[in-house]
């Protein structure tokens, strides 16, 4: 199997803007999309950083969240998963162009899956 390319990290805010306004001025990272909620995604051309905006009647706390993985055979990554004792990871039902799957491992950590990449298909490499 190919190894999966870890591209993505999610962290939950309060102020989405501000903290990605945080990373683009100390860390020269650059804002690539803009959710209409205020989510943020930054990217350093490498990995991307999400920044979701906390929803004030939602349940999800701030900090961490999800990570996301670029695979080469996303029906390949979930029928392993499944093999291996995990559920069958669900499709994401978003507007963002991003990630078509979202899994659990063993510890119930949520991460995406992608074949496709985590930026906009104009600027994958």
């Amino acid at each position: 199997m190919p190894t999966a390319k870890l591209r993505h990290l999610a962290f939950t805010a309060r102020d989405a803007v501000e903290l990605a306004h945080f990373y683009r001025d100390q860390f020269g990272m650059r804002i690539f999309h803009t959710d209409p909620d205020g989510s943020q995604f930054l990217t350093d051309g490498y990995i991307n950083l999400a920044i979701i905006q906390q929803a004030l009647d939602g349940d999800v706390p701030t900090g961490f969240n999800h990570f996301g993985f670029h695979v080469d055979d996303v029906e390949g990554a979930m029928t392993s998963l499944v093999e291996a004792g995990l559920p069958k990871p669900a499709s994401r039902h978003t507007t963002r162009p991003f990630a078509e799957y979202r899994a659990i491992d063993p510890e119930g950590n949520w991460f995406d899956l992608s074949g496709h990449g985590f930026l906009p298909s104009t600027e994958e490499h």
